[in-house]
């Protein structure tokens, strides 16, 4: 244990040396990486595995391959490649890309790569007790090989690198994103730092553009059928139903894994699924979320931030009345849409629309989460109470409903919506989980014995576009079959094997439909923009809030 500026720092774990290029790269990329143990792949990082495994094809009897570590040092790392010629020992870096220039358009590494290749020269100094006098980077793009000199400036450039990256180990903080926005355009981790979203967060002035992905084109597998295995064969998922053969499904194109009644999951299949990031998620055969598969590994960082901001009752109040206004506007919005494709104007509706427009001006005085949960509750009365009225004429008589009622449903709007609001839940935990978050610390609901609260916080801002919206456009389109898609047992309707398969379909469209962002500027489908939200949501307690629950119905 040493002090560095006053800070205590073990040297007992050594430093990897491509945490060191991503430290001279950027160094929010650096603490993301090693700190937060975050990581992602994107087309250039596959790009240069190829490239590695296609040299490794080509190579001769004077190339070797070297894991390294030097608690000296600490450092550790394996050399790309390890050429001894002539009595010298020479470490090459093979890059996909092409090589920086000077003024004089002569070929230089970039600083990132420099640092990296000089890492390999004195970490095989340090650890083979031998001279290295160079170090070599070929850039593939334009086949050019630049020598960097290993000397003491090079020596202590590696050590200063060290000293930097043990001080930013223990820092509590990210560091801020880089002044360098076409670094940002490169980065493989730009969908979970949001570096142009943050820039927002500070200058709404500034004009984002969208580095997060638009889409995940993985599919949503539900499986429905009881009695259904799913297993493992090969790097495929084996679905075997009852009476039918069974199918196989590659296990890149599945994004999540949805378990229905009674049907099974092998233990290899789950370890599969975890291992490749496939969401895994458990729904009753009654249309209850059940709960999902946590196969978070580290993360620690964001937890500890989130405890620590989550535990302030003044931060969580600001947080709970923006996500109040966010609901109510969005549900008031869209009983203003379906006002103007009525064939005949509805007092209800009508004097509805203006009682929480008077309900809204309450939020943002509300002082207490009590308080805030009252107005809410009026605000949910109101809604529910006139969204009958959207319901057209000319649907079957047996799709009306009068006011929201659960646990069980009385009737087959109100099943429509429970199973349309599991669904939904599942979706909020999945991307909850891909962040890294804890469901079970919100800032607004409280703990219950099945859904965690930060869940139940963020599926209100998706409520009416996902599930509301869509529902009543299908009712409104007689899209259903009131005897052959709904079970009806005594008081309690639930939804039959068909009417859950529809619903599912219905759902899963509508999350590939585009919403522009009326904050970002960009359109994302909705599945993304499930993720995006919860990552805007951490922001509000790393510095750069201010986007979080601005997703409303225009």
């Amino acid at each position: 244990m040493q002090l560095i500026d006053n800070h205590p720092v073990t040297q007992s774990e050594t430093l990897r040396v491509s945490a060191l290029h991503a430290l001279a790269y950027c160094s929010r990329l650096f603490y993301l990486e090693e700190v937060e143990e975050l990581y992602t792949q994107n087309a250039a990082v596959f790009a240069g595995r190829r490239l590695h495994a296609e040299l490794e094809k080509q190579e001769d009897e004077t190339w070797e391959e070297l894991f390294l570590e030097s608690a000296e040092l600490g450092l550790r790392g394996a050399v790309d490649a390890l050429r001894t010629r002539d009595g010298e020992t020479i470490p090459y870096e093979h890059k996909r890309g092409r090589c920086n220039r000077d003024a004089g358009k002569k070929p230089i590494p970039w600083e990132s790569d420099r640092l990296q290749v000089l890492a390999y020269a004195y970490l095989i100094e340090s650890a083979l007790k031998i001279p290295v006098k160079e170090g070599r980077i070929r850039y593939h793009a334009d086949n050019v090989l630049v020598h960097v000199p290993l000397d003491d400036a090079g020596r202590q450039t590696v050590r200063d690198a060290i000293h930097r990256a043990r001080i930013l180990r223990i820092a509590p903080q990210r560091p801020p994103v880089t002044e360098n926005e076409r670094l940002c355009a490169r980065c493989s981790l730009a969908p979970v730092c949001l570096p142009e979203e943050a820039r927002l967060a500070h200058n709404r002035e500034w004009q984002p553009i969208r580095l997060f992905p638009e889409d995940d084109d993985r599919q949503v597998l539900h499986i429905l059928e009881p009695g259904t295995a799913v297993g493992r064969t090969g790097e495929q998922l084996k679905i075997t139903r009852r009476g039918q053969s069974p199918e196989t499904l590659p296990v890149q194109q599945v994004g999540q894994l949805v378990m229905h009644s009674f049907s099974q999951l092998s233990t290899q299949a789950l370890h599969f699924c975890a291992h490749h990031g496939i969401g895994v998620h458990f729904v009753s055969g009654g249309g209850r979320y059940i709960g999902s598969f946590d196969s978070r590994q580290g993360s620690i960082q964001r937890r500890i931030r989130q405890y620590s901001a989550l535990s302030d009752g003044g931060f969580c109040l600001e947080l709970a009345r923006k996500l109040v206004l966010c609901r109510a506007q969005g549900q008031r919005k869209f009983l203003m849409r379906g006002k103007r494709g009525l064939k005949q104007s509805s007092p209800r509706l009508n004097e509805t629309i203006i009682q929480m427009k008077k309900v809204l001006k309450q939020v943002p005085q509300a002082t207490s989460l009590e308080t805030l949960l009252g107005l809410e509750g009026n605000l949910a009365a109101l809604y529910f109470g006139a969204l009958p009225c959207l319901i057209s004429t000319e649907a079957p008589r047996e799709m009306g409903f009068s006011g929201r009622n659960r646990r069980p449903p009385k009737d087959r709007f109100n099943a429509l919506l429970s199973f349309g609001y599991a669904l939904l839940l599942k979706d909020v935990m999945n991307a909850i989980l891909t962040v890294g978050l804890e469901p079970a610390l919100g800032f607004y609901h409280q703990p219950r014995t099945q859904a965690p609260p930060l869940a139940l916080d963020l599926m209100e801002i998706f409520r009416v576009p996902l599930v509301d919206m869509p529902v009543m456009a299908s009712v409104n389109r007689q899209q259903w079959e009131v005897q052959e898609d709904f079970e009806v047992r005594g008081e309690q309707v639930w939804l039959s094997d068909s009417g859950r398969r529809k619903l599912v379909n219905l759902y899963e469209r509508r999350k590939e439909e585009t919403w522009k962002h009326p904050v970002t500027g960009y359109s994302l489908t909705y599945r993304r923009l499930l993720e995006l939200e919860v990552r805007l949501l951490e922001k509000e307690w790393c510095g750069e809030g201010g986007l979080f629950g601005q997703l409303v119905l225009r």
